[in-house]
């Protein structure tokens, strides 16, 4: 198995899993972040699943003064031009299409393969999802943003036009404001994304009705 993939938790709904949930945690936190959520998705009459959370690596984050966290890129504090990690962005998009290819070597094909994440994670999503030559059965972005957008019409490729999106988000959330988030999803829309949107009355964290539409998204997926 490639060496260089990132170390995860793993949870398996049931042996001889069909489909993979690749799910990315937000800045600072880790793998095990949303791996006790498995449960309460409730997907015990759906196909069996293997869920993957994957670490990112360790490294210096600018806003937070240098201190070192687990990141899927750099954060800088919010300036008129609004920089971005562009590098550190794909370097990760390079760790996750590993991850997928592993599910490949392990018999899950792409398109029963979900990619989700929240905040940082949800970022990922949308930009290497969208930008995968194969299609994917579905992506779950949650109190995230779509990254480098000024770049995405003309990197996106066509596999995963029709893909369904869930994007979600907290209305009071203070880390990435409701705004920017509706941004993205604005220029989804209107390159003809299918996209399930909700908000909830929250600030940059999870619910439990999100987790319920969370798993009402994944069981229309996992068939």
């Amino acid at each position: 198995m490639n060496s260089s993939v990132l170390e995860c938790i793993e949870v398996e709904t049931a042996s001889s899993p069909r489909y993979a949930v690749i799910w990315l945690h937000g800045l600072g936190a880790d793998g095990g972040d949303f791996a006790p959520m498995v449960p309460e998705l409730q997907l015990q009459n759906s196909p069996a699943t293997r869920f993957v959370f994957p670490h990112a690596p360790i490294q210096p984050i600018t806003i937070n003064r240098g201190m070192a966290m687990r990141a899927w890129y750099d954060v800088f504090p919010i300036d008129v031009a609004r920089r971005e990690d562009e590098h550190g962005i794909r370097r990760s998009e390079q760790h996750i299409k590993a991850l997928i290819a592993r599910e490949n070597q392990r018999g899950i094909p792409t398109e029963k393969i979900v990619l989700a994440g929240f905040s940082q994670g949800c970022a990922m999503t949308l930009h290497t999802g969208l930008r995968l030559t194969e299609k994917l059965a579905g992506m779950i972005c949650l109190s995230g943003y779509l990254p480098l957008s000024n770049k995405f019409a003309a990197e996106r490729q066509p596999a995963n036009q029709h893909t369904p999106l869930f994007l979600a988000h907290g209305t009071f959330d203070p880390v990435i404001e409701l705004a920017r988030a509706e941004a993205s999803r604005a220029i989804l829309l209107e390159l003809g994304y299918d996209i399930s949107w909700k908000t909830y009355g929250m600030q940059h964290s999870v619910c439990l009705e999100e987790i319920a539409d969370i798993s009402r998204f994944l069981r229309g997926i996992l068939v």
